[in-house]
């Protein structure tokens, strides 16, 4: 049986087919479109699910679109009619978009079917499943465990913005909502905004500056603007908010309280302030996350823990949960936000609509595959390409290709790693990664200004062996999809001295903490990833031969791509992005290429393409 689902048109589009209750191929529209957040309907993505599949539409038993636009229409509808007359200039905008589009989407999505299916009954085959569902059913479904809590945290499904399911075996129901306008997810999107990041995307953005300031403006937050329950449910007083029924997320009230108005991300520079409104607001998530743990663990009992949602890729608030101890076990969705959505999608209609049965993968691994569900490229396919784009390379044997690249990173350059199958969610993970020596104190920089075309406060990602974990951080698990934050392990730290101390904010970038200084933030922490023999050998096979050479089983890692591009999908995309940056080595299979070596009219102009935001 053949289950494939959709997530589109709102933001981050994709696809996902499950068969036999086993996940084939999964992807987001962006990456082939290179559009990045493409929210459009993912005709790639299914095509190259189709592919991987070995099908055509017609032999699939269902599609599953990832919500229900019908209740979505409703919430709209009923939002603007509570807070009539205000918002009316939001109405006369979102009104005729949905009546002429999104309101009919079974109808747009059967146009659509037929373009690759001239008599797809969609009729017969076309599911919907609830937004916080598919959610929780991404998270529950490929997880380790036969029973487990999940805890789905978003801006907004269909009505519902925060969740609690149960999941059994095959079976698994939604217990609890919490209901639009009260969003811990819309909440930190306000916060994005206000400090002059692009909401839906600025997130993260806002997570990474949140070390360099002090949480000094969390008690205001939560005296005025979220009323925290004991058991975790909140309430956020609207009249700070403009989301409901206006054009931005926040109003001018919202600025008087804290005393400056919405940051100018094209003229004003990030100050203190806006660090320490980033720690704030990440500081008063975390403890609402953390409200919300215990009272599950305490109202049901569970011993296994499940996350989705977008709230769920905050890697710092997850790392508070597994820290606390709350459950025994932890395991979050890879692909969190709405891109995981099409994944859910067909997996309920797999398990619960068609109550197929469930095989949890036994010695405690996921059925994700590591997250590598993405497009893999055959070698002489990647010759053929990477020749026709202008490329000069030299095909290397397995082993060749791994000395010469660990020993590139050993000589502290950044080397772009291109290979097998492309990770699924927004996280690079060994298949599609710029890698680099962590021992380096000029790495974090150089690839922030130099390769990645982005703000200099942003960290990077270390990968270890999952053998090596315990002996960096102070972790000792998994955390194969980079999703938790564990500190740097103490003996490795660097004393700071007492004018180091007194730095603030940016200031405290350029201050070496530890023995791996390209991966340890400003809090002495780091977003970690176990990289594991079973699912990513080739992966595993550079950073033991890194680790022969200079003692260290960790590299830093960031996503394959430039700023203002999603991340590379093909060998093409890979050699553009290499020639764009000052990424000195590439490697796309078994290619080996060189910077010095390329013809320098082939050269891009990356850096100035895209502006700071």
């Amino acid at each position: 049986m053949r289950i494939l689902g959709i997530s589109a048109l709102y933001h981050d589009s994709a696809a996902a087919l499950v068969e036999d209750g086993r996940v084939v191929a999964a992807a987001q529209e962006e990456r082939f479109s290179r559009r990045k957040h493409d929210a459009r309907f993912p005709r790639h993505a299914i095509g190259y699910c189709l592919e991987q599949a070995g099908c055509t539409l017609d032999q699939i038993d269902h599609v599953v679109f990832y919500d229900k636009p019908f209740l979505k229409f409703e919430r709209l509808l009923e939002t603007y009619l509570s807070f009539a007359p205000r918002g009316f200039a939001s109405f006369r905008t979102a009104i005729p978009v949905w009546l002429k589009e999104k309101l009919f989407q079974k109808d747009l999505l059967a146009r659509e079917f037929k373009t690759f299916a001239k008599d797809f009954d969609h009729m017969g085959r076309l599911l919907f499943a609830e937004h916080h569902l598919s959610h929780a059913a991404s998270a529950f479904f490929p997880s380790p465990f036969e029973e487990a809590a999940v805890l789905t945290m978003d801006g907004v499904g269909e009505w519902t913005t925060t969740s609690l399911a149960m999941g059994s075996g095959n079976r698994l129901e939604i217990h609890k909502e919490l209901h639009f306008p009260h969003s811990l997810g819309l909440l930190y999107s306000a916060f994005t905004y206000y400090t002059g990041f692009k909401v839906n995307s600025g997130e993260y953005k806002v997570m990474g500056l949140a070390p360099y300031g002090e949480p000094k403006y969390a008690p205001l937050i939560l005296d005025k603007v979220i009323d925290v329950k004991e058991d975790g449910s909140f309430w956020l007083d609207q009249s700070y908010f403009d989301y409901c029924t206006g054009l931005t997320m926040t109003n001018q009230k919202f600025a008087d309280l804290f005393g400056q108005p919405v940051r100018r991300a094209d003229k004003d520079q990030l100050t203190q302030f806006h660090m320490d409104i980033a720690a704030s607001v990440q500081a008063v998530t975390e403890h609402v996350v953390l409200k919300l743990a215990r009272s599950i663990r305490k109202e049901t009992g569970a011993k296994n823990l499940c996350l989705a949602g977008g709230v769920a890729l905050n890697c710092v608030a997850n790392g508070k949960v597994l820290k606390e101890g709350i459950f025994e076990n932890i395991w979050i969705q890879p692909a969190a936000g709405d891109a995981g959505g099409a994944l859910g999608a067909a997996l309920a209609g797999y398990h619960i609509h068609k109550g197929q049965n469930r095989t949890v993968t036994g010695g405690g691994k996921d059925a994700m595959a590591g997250s590598y569900l993405g497009p893999v490229f055959e070698q002489a396919d990647i010759e053929a390409r990477l020749t026709a784009a202008g490329a000069k390379f030299t095909v290397l044997s397995d082993d060749q290709l791994i000395e010469r690249t660990a020993q590139a990173l050993a000589d502290e350059k950044a080397v772009g790693w291109m290979q097998g199958r492309m990770e699924f969610g927004p996280r690079a993970l060994g298949g599609r990664s710029i890698l680099g020596d962590p021992r380096s104190p000029s790495m974090q920089k150089m690839l922030n200004l130099k390769v990645k075309y982005r703000e200099s406060f942003r960290p990077f990602a270390p990968s270890v062996l999952r053998e090596d974990v315990a002996e960096w951080f102070e972790l000792d698990g998994d955390s194969p999809y980079m999703l938790l934050v564990a500190p740097v392990r103490e003996k490795h730290r660097r004393a700071m001295t007492e004018d180091e101390n007194r730095l603030f904010g940016i200031d405290k970038l350029n201050v070496p903490r530890s023995s791996v200084p390209a991966i340890t933030h400003v809090d002495y922490s780091a977003r970690v990833q176990t990289v594991h023999a079973d699912t990513n050998p080739r992966y595993h096979a550079l950073i033991s031969a890194f680790k022969a050479r200079t003692g260290c089983g960790v590299v830093v890692n960031t996503s394959f791509n430039v700023r203002g591009e999603p991340i590379v999908c093909s060998p093409e995309d890979a050699f553009r992005c290499f020639m764009g940056s000052e990424i000195e080595v590439l490697t796309v299979g078994n290619c080996f290429l060189r910077k010095e070596d390329q013809d320098p009219a082939l050269k891009l102009d990356y850096k100035n393409a895209f502006e700071l935001d």
